[in-house]
């Protein structure tokens, strides 16, 4: 008899599944572990990530200096050797002064200076770490960061530490350049305001940071697209920021938030209009489409990273300092100077809750302004005559006046 003919099934092979790679953004997960030499100059502040939990925010006193300033600036600006004006709309360079030397009076001064220049610069400058607390302090409370490192000496939680260590070369496959764009934890009921970096080791030629201004940003916009964003608010979040710090097994010390704010804010002490997103917090915009939503964020997006007519490029050098308003600028540094050192303490003063322009008015009873109009009104230009296009023609055809280079 012949044998029964059989078969036999086996499974199918099951393929492994493959490892999802993990991508680093530094602007979200910092470094948690970076390498430091035993006789580097600046070891006390090289980071690290305390694992201490703080309660949530709460409502912050803030009283701006520049209210205090005299307008003028003469007790400032006569104390400098030189004043360099870097752009028309954003960025000024003082030599000549020691931030450690100034006055209660020039410091006010200083703070009106940078609420109307955006940004301003100074180099060789002595001042230490707990100099520069003082100095930031006479701004508004400082704020402690939930995430980023601060120095490795107790007692510096309100200082936020900037370091690259050489050894690591940021995934661009992570992240586009204009998403490092920012202004700093926006997400805060009451972010910053007056907030100092100085630079304690640089690169020999790299890690520049351009800011841009949020005053010009909204003066180039037409009247109808201000009015509409005057109405808006969007959302700013730190949860992508505290979600960072956790895959990169650092403790997030306060727990992320997310608030609501203006689109168009107005400096309380300029009273001019500053766009007020970024690419780093800033989420979607209450109240429309999602589709508007995006579409008008990427727009504005655009606008803040790609436009040179508002930006000021800084190159630092070692002890330069920069104080900005990030109340009315975003900022981003440049990852070019790998495999070199980038190493800078960061002090960040509250500022109020942002107020729209509606809030501003009620608040002051005065009108908010245009900052470029009302720049062009004291150079004594026509600002009525700007409404309305030039054109001259060409074969009988209107052709709109533009720019020649």
């Amino acid at each position: 008899m012949a044998p029964v003919a059989t078969s036999t099934t086996y499974p199918e092979p099951q393929q492994a599944k493959p490892q999802r790679e993990v991508l680093i953004n530094p602007f979200y997960s910092p470094f948690a572990e970076s390498k430091v030499e035993e006789d580097y100059e600046f070891s006390q502040y090289t980071p690290v990530f305390p694992a201490v939990s703080w309660e949530p925010l709460g409502p912050i006193e803030v009283n701006d200096r520049g209210h205090h300033a005299d307008p003028e600036k003469k007790a400032l600006l006569s104390a400098a050797t030189k004043i360099i004006h870097l752009t028309p709309s954003i960025g000024t360079e003082l030599h000549g002064i020691d931030l450690r030397q100034l006055s209660s009076q020039q410091k006010d001064e200083l703070a009106l200076l940078i609420a109307e220049r955006g940004v301003v610069f100074f180099r060789d400058q002595a001042i230490n770490i707990h100099e520069q607390l003082e100095l930031g302090r006479h701004f508004g409370p400082l704020h402690k960061h939930a995430t980023t490192p601060v120095p490795k000496e107790p007692g510096l939680q309100e200082v936020h530490v900037v370091y690259t260590d050489g050894t690591k070369r940021p995934d661009s496959s992570a992240y586009t350049r204009s998403d490092l764009w920012h202004s700093d934890v926006t997400y805060e009921v009451q972010p910053p305001s007056t907030t100092s970096l100085k630079l304690y080791t640089a690169p020999d030629v790299g890690g520049d940071t351009h800011w841009t201004s949020g005053y010009a940003v909204y003066s180039s916009l037409s009247p109808f697209f201000q009015k509409y964003l005057e109405g808006l608010t969007a959302i700013h979040s730190a949860v992508a920021q505290a979600e960072g710090a956790r895959a990169a097994g650092t403790h997030v010390r306060r727990q992320e938030i997310e608030t609501i704010h203006p689109i168009v804010r107005v400096h309380p002490v300029t009273g001019w209009k500053s766009v007020y997103v970024n690419p780093g917090f800033t989420r979607r915009i209450i109240g429309i489409p999602k589709a508007e939503s995006d579409a008008v964020l990427a727009f504005l997006f655009r606008q803040i990273t790609e436009n040179l007519d508002f930006q000021v490029r800084f190159r630092w050098e070692k002890n330069s300092v920069a104080i900005w308003d990030n109340r009315v600028t975003t900022h981003a540094a440049t990852f070019d100077f790998f495999p070199q050192k980038r190493h800078a303490l960061r002090v960040t003063p509250h500022g109020e809750k942002p107020l729209s322009v509606e809030e501003y008015e009620a608040q002051y009873g005065k009108s908010a302004k245009d900052r470029q109009l009302e720049i062009w009104k004291q150079q004594g230009v026509d600002v009525a005559s700007l409404a309305t296009p030039a054109v001259n023609k060409r074969n009988g055809v209107e052709v709109k006046k533009g720019y020649n280079d």
